[in-house]
């Protein structure tokens, strides 16, 4: 695999160095691999550059590429894009970098220091300044909403931090189905042929794994729902029932006199 400084990259790809550094700013293009004092870039930069330069040949804007770029990162397609479009929440409509201020978080989120520096690890926020700007708009909504509904945030965030551990336990298990095929200590020198091949079959992974947990994940998360809406159905139920038999027993004594 090739390796480029940036002014090598720029002259391959044909993209100024200024547009390259503009690119990793907006998120577009993934950053460099930094030995001393070098960044170096690979082949899967060029390529990103290719398409990125391809796309705003043909109108996309920054947006609609971080978004498109950001699916296929994940093995999503198109519709799943499309599907996810935001529906007009107040911070839905408020661009990927707006930035929020400490009062404001308090206010809407309850949310205190502690909150808001775990929110950073967690890529929520981004400290900007003063501010804290908005990585990610849908999920900062959705928790606004929970916490008006009495959920703590500090408890969704907890959460949050379990689930991103569970989950880079599942990632780890898919990309050990072929780390652990060819990767042993054991084994001779691989080879650039041979390394090329498992990057390329770990890449087919990517689609596949996203598709298993997001259905498994979603089967699960309607099976959940249904069964504590059963649960607090059949409690309610319950609770009237025990009701109107205290109601009935109250009356019993009174038409006895009255007989």
């Amino acid at each position: 695999m090739s390796e480029y400084r940036i002014n090598d990259l720029a002259q391959v790809s044909g993209v100024s160095v200024r547009n390259i550094r503009v690119y990793q700013d907006r998120g577009l293009l993934p950053p460099p691999t930094i030995r001393g004092r070098t960044g170096w870039y690979s082949d899967e930069h060029l390529v990103r550059l290719n398409l990125i330069s391809r796309m705003l040949e043909r109108g996309y804007t920054f947006a609609t590429i971080s978004e498109l770029l950001h699916a296929a990162h994940y093995g999503m397609k198109v519709e799943h894009v499309l599907r996810a479009a935001p529906k007009g929440g107040r911070l839905r409509n408020i661009k990927r970098a707006a930035t929020i201020t400490f009062t404001e978080l308090k206010k809407t989120l309850g949310a205190d220091e502690r909150a808001i520096s775990l929110s950073q690890k967690l890529g929520l926020l981004t400290k900007d300044g003063t501010h804290y700007a908005i990585r990610n708009p849908e999920v900062l909504e959705g928790a606004e909403a929970l916490v008006k509904g009495g959920i703590d945030i500090d408890d969704l965030l907890e959460r949050w931090v379990r689930v991103e551990s569970d989950l880079t336990d599942v990632a780890r298990s898919f990309v050990s189905i072929i780390t652990g095929q060819y990767f042993d200590e054991n084994l001779p020198d691989l080879g650039e042929a041979k390394l090329a091949k498992i990057a390329g079959l770990i890449q087919t992974v990517r689609p596949m794994a996203h598709e298993i947990v997001e259905t498994t994940f979603s089967r699960a998360l309607d099976n959940e729902i249904s069964r504590a809406i059963g649960e607090a159905t059949k409690y309610f139920e319950a609770k009237q029932h025990r009701a109107a038999g205290d109601g009935a027993t109250a009356a019993d004594p009174t038409e006895e006199d009255d007989r």
